[in-house]
């Protein structure tokens, strides 16, 4: 048998490699700074020892419209307490909006029901309006506006907006329930609240406005809310406090076509973002303006290969940090393809029908749709053309060697695989693709340009074949700048200092391959210990997955024995497909499977049937919910669950286990 470890399953081509941003990057700083950077792992090494150099290449490369100031990096030893460009100013919206000519800006499908699409020049004047009436409404730089909105062009207006006037944007998606959005914008308290009047789901649609009315009563920050119109043809808005529909919003401000961005300084707050929330009210984490802009200038052009007039799409809500990175693409000159909706709408097929009608270059979605569509044996490479694809991203959950496999069989054999890993903390990416190196099947590309990503043990030794710590060990520019509420910073320093000082744990089990890649083993809080052996969960999940009969696991180290643990055994859930029932054949089967392509330590001592599988809104799994559930302990915050009447299943589940 062909060892499929023995050759990468996609090489980039010589043309691909000379035309790529990254090697054009790569000569400008060798000129730029005397160096020699022959490479990629040059070029890496480089970004890390000499932060300073790199991130004012990445400034000057990515065209920045902003004064930089002479200072780059202060206090470069420090994490937290780094300061990147300390005497900068420059405006988020104004890099965003560079160009008012005619060519497409947004595009966007609500499933198979809507489309619509806005040039450069529409968007820019829709802001402009935009920013006007928040004006007129009293907003300054540091209040804060909130949307509660489907991926579609209004957000990117209403954020947009509010970057330019140094207001800070935060967003829910509407499938959030009354209470998750309370534990979010309860904490931020914005002054302008936009949301929309319903959305659709898998052919259904859905109403907000009564949720709505419940939310605005139970914030008293808000002064103002915008509805826009996009499921229904009428509205009633009596039982919404200071509601105004979006076009009387702006009307007055239908003659403004300028827009004056404030300059403000690299470190000025432009997002607050959500953890998760399973365990308690969801940490708020802000993000500034340039650390982001710089991050996803970097990962848009070097990393994915973006260039001006792409097409870039990426499956997502607008309570995911994936929205804030696509919509930072426009500073890459690229094209947003928004997308509302279910992602197998119109028979399992509407994205790669997106792909085809909207020329796609950049097909960003999750791990768990490509192991569903293989699930469905879609095979787009023979239903699609696909001609304008040049590269497949996938996050949210470690992607399995086999869901290489099936993109690389079923979907296009010539693109860039990029599997991507990061997340809310740094609204980017630690890890993630390059144009200009091999995938490897079952591996990340590389560690981030500018990103000293190493994997440690316990005792803060580097790892080579071996897992461990997902760690970052300097400074980097989209560090957050704090938790919201957390005055004296002690929050943001235990979630991710407390571990190895001055460095940065992730919370992420992690190997370097020898390859130089990585893989993505679960989370270190999620990891099994059965018998003082660490087990990444995802290492379980990749060999449940490959039978047929599982359409989803989830496996949970649950304390052993009950009276008096001392140890672990691993249980695992699995959901099956329609009308197939978990018999002692299968269990076996499965058990089989884990032990052949695993160890013995790695196969579940009991595998349990449950209806469903629990997951966050933005689709990951959440495996120490339901390790709570097991143990009889309460889950925190049910509201940041997108379903959360999945977790019944798995009550008192500690005494059918036994």
């Amino acid at each position: 048998m062909t060892d499929k470890l023995a050759a990468p399953l996609w090489i980039p081509s010589a043309e691909r490699i000379a035309s790529a941003n990254v090697t054009a990057f790569r000569l400008a700083a060798e000129k730029r700074w005397g160096r020699s950077l022959p490479d990629y792992d040059a070029l890496h090494e480089w970004s890390v020892a000499s932060p300073e150099q790199f991130w004012v290449s990445v400034w000057e490369e990515g065209g920045v419209i902003g004064e930089r100031g002479e200072r780059v990096l202060v206090d470069g030893d420090r994490m937290p307490g780094a300061k990147w460009f300390p005497d900068a100013r420059l405006n988020f919206t104004q890099n965003l909006l560079r160009s008012r000519d005619a060519r497409d800006a947004l595009v966007f499908w609500g499933e198979d029901r809507v489309q619509n699409r806005m040039t450069h020049g529409e968007l820019y004047r829709a802001v402009a309006h935009f920013v006007a009436a928040l004006r007129d409404m009293g907003v300054e730089k540091g209040d804060r506006v909130a949307a509660y909105m489907p991926n579609m062009p209004e957000t990117v207006i209403a954020m947009l907006a509010a970057a330019s006037i140094g207001a800070i944007f935060t967003s829910a998606s509407p499938d959030f329930g009354v209470q998750g959005v309370l534990d979010r914008f309860g904490q931020t308290a914005p002054k302008v609240l936009i949301a929309c009047d319903g959305y659709f789901y898998g052919g259904k649609t859905i109403d907000v406005l009564g949720k709505l009315g419940d939310i605005v009563r139970q914030l008293p920050s808000v002064k103002h809310v915008v509805v826009v119109p996009y499921v229904h043809a009428e509205h009633d808005l009596k039982g919404i406090p200071h509601a105004h529909m979006w076009a009387d919003f702006i009307a007055p401000f239908h003659f403004v076509d300028d827009i004056a961005f404030e300059p403000l300084p690299f470190d000025h707050p432009l997002y607050v973002m959500y953890s998760s929330g399973t365990t308690g009210v969801p940490k708020c984490i802000v993000h500034c303006a340039g650390g982001a802009l710089l991050q996803h200038l970097k990962e848009h052009r070097l990393h994915a290969d973006v260039k001006p007039g792409d097409r870039l799409f990426y499956f997502t809500t607008c309570g995911w940090m994936m929205w804030n990175w696509l919509v930072s693409g426009l500073a890459a000159g690229a094209t947003l393809l928004l997308y509302d909706g279910s992602p197998f709408a119109s028979d399992n097929q509407i994205l790669f029908d997106y792909a085809d009608a909207e020329h796609m270059t950049h097909f960003g979605t999750s791990a768990k749709f490509i192991d569903a569509a293989a699930k469905f044996n879609l095979k787009p490479r023979e239903t699609h053309s696909l001609a304008s694809l040049r590269v497949m991203m996938s996050t949210g959950s470690p992607l399995v060697p086999e869901g290489f496999d099936y993109v690389y069989r079923d979907i296009k054999a010539d693109l860039q695989l990029a599997s991507i890993s990061g997340g809310t903390d740094i609204i980017s990416c630690f890890v993630l693709g390059s144009p200009v190196l091999p995938v490897w099947r079952g591996e990340i590309q590389c560690r981030g340009l500018g990103m000293a990503v190493d994997v440690w043990d316990d005792e803060g030794r580097p790892l080579r074949g071996d897992k461990g710590e997902l760690v970052c060990t300097k400074p980097f520019p989209v560090m957050p700048v704090g938790f919201w509420g957390d005055d004296d910073g002690s929050k943001y320093h235990a979630a991710y200092f407390d571990r190895f000082p001055n460095v940065w744990c992730h919370g992420d089990f992690c190997e370097i391959t020898a390859h130089g890649g990585l893989m993505i083993h679960g989370r270190s809080d999620a990891t099994l210990n059965p018998g003082g052996v660490r087990i990444g969960t995802a290492e379980i999940y990749r060999q449940v997955e490959r039978l047929e009969e599982v359409v989803e696991s989830l496996v949970i180290g649950q304390d052993w024995p009950p009276q008096n643990p001392n140890d672990v055994r691993v249980v695992l859930f699995v959901k099956l497909r329609e009308g197939v029932k978990l018999d002692d054949a299968l269990v076996a089967r499965i058990r089989q499977t884990i032990r052949d392509n695993t160890t013995p330590r790695h196969v579940p001592a009991k595998v349990l049937q449950v209806a469903d599988i629990p997951r966050t809104k933005s689709g990951k799994i959440v495996e120490l919910a339901v390790r709570n559930v097991v143990h009889g302990r309460p889950v925190k915050n049910l509201e940041a669950l997108a379903n959360p009447e999945a977790l019944s299943d798995f009550r008192d589940r500690a005494e059918l286990a036994d």
